[in-house]
């Protein structure tokens, strides 16, 4: 058994610049938690895989292709392959929520330049 506590992983250096933890990555599959901190965000990019996103904490502004909702704790966001996405937070507390991309990735993400 491998057991995992969130507040001893390593924050990874990532393209966004915000903490994002690798809680979970086989070949098969991979779980990340990412905290934004009031008026952070990501940078918009596409995922060669498809990502299932699972609010774990907060409130938060989440962007799939041409659709922007507001979602709270306990929600769970689909958002299919090689689509544009994003996530905002404009409240005044942190935001933490779950990526799980299958399979895993082995193309790279691109980013989106506004």
């Amino acid at each position: 058994m491998i057991i995992k506590k969130l507040s001893e992983v390593e924050i990874m250096n990532n393209a966004h610049g915000v903490d994002a933890r690798n809680l979970y990555t086989t070949n098969n599959a991979m779980i990340t938690v990412i905290t934004l901190e009031p008026g952070q965000s990501l940078k918009r990019h596409i995922t060669p895989v498809d990502v299932v996103f699972y609010v774990l904490q907060g409130t938060g502004i989440v962007e799939i292709g041409d659709e922007k909702l507001e979602v709270t704790i306990d929600t769970l966001v689909e958002s299919p392959k090689d689509i544009v996405h994003c996530w905002y937070n404009e409240s005044s507390s942190p935001l933490r929520f779950m990526v799980v991309k299958a399979p895993k990735p082995v193309k790279k993400t691109v980013f989106i330049e506004d």
